[in-house]
């Protein structure tokens, strides 16, 4: 994990970026446990309350439960969420500029799906 504290993203959300990163490629897998608070504070010279925050963030995503005594953990199905939520950011985001550049354009709608399949076929 990497953290700018020069960043314009506050660290608390780097946190988070950095566990659901984690979460997406499998290094954190579901049902796994996660480091805790404290150990990322101090491996990261990070204070315990910007993590606790980073990692509040993803409890109220739904990415990872906290269990009392034992620590945090990876639920069921995280992954699957963080890739539904792309798909739709990306969807929401990118599809409609491309639409857009496409008929600023002149770029028909058959044009353009060719063109997208040309580029899975590649």
């Amino acid at each position: 994990m990497k953290f700018d504290a020069s960043s314009v993203v506050p660290l608390y959300q780097q946190i988070a970026d950095q566990f659901i990163a984690g979460i997406l490629s499998g290094a954190f897998p579901e049902q796994a446990q996660i480091p805790s608070t404290t150990e990322v504070a101090k491996t990261y010279a990070i204070n315990p309350a910007t993590v606790l925050k980073g990692m509040n963030v993803l409890v109220d995503l739904g990415l990872i439960e906290k269990r009392r005594g034992i620590g945090m953990f990876v639920v069921p199905g995280a992954q699957e969420r963080i890739k539904a939520k792309r798909k739709h950011d990306f969807y929401a985001e990118r599809i409609g500029e491309l639409v857009a550049a496409a008929k600023a354009l002149d770029i028909s709608k058959a044009e353009l799906i060719v063109a997208v399949e040309e580029g899975y076929a590649q």
